[in-house]
């Protein structure tokens, strides 16, 4: 691994329902480089915890989820890689960008 990149976290904000083969591909890219990432699902984005491809995302990035978008959105499934403490208030994405490095929106 790069020296440069140790310690080095990375921030996801997905607000939006169309990107998540990117969001995938850019969070293992960043997990096999050694970079932690985390990644919070808010507006339109949560719909994203309801495909099949959002299993590719657990055991590489923290993931949370806005409570009020996905109740907003009348979901209520159980979504892989959560438990109730991931479903969080817009403070959790607030957290994310004071101590991430680098942050990404989709």
């Amino acid at each position: 691994m790069h020296p440069s990149l140790t310690g080095k976290k990375l921030g996801i904000l997905v607000k939006d329902d169309k990107y998540l083969d990117q969001v995938v591909n850019l969070t293992r890219t960043a997990h096999q480089k050694g970079i932690e990432v985390r990644i919070f699902f808010t507006g339109k984005g949560v719909l994203l915890t309801q495909k099949a491809d959002f299993e590719a995302l657990v055991g590489k990035a923290r993931l949370s989820v806005c409570d009020v978008s996905f109740r907003g959105f009348g979901l209520s499934a159980d979504v892989p890689g959560l438990n109730f403490k991931d479903f969080a208030t817009q403070a959790k994405n607030a957290e994310m960008v004071d101590e991430c490095d680098r942050y990404v929106v989709f």
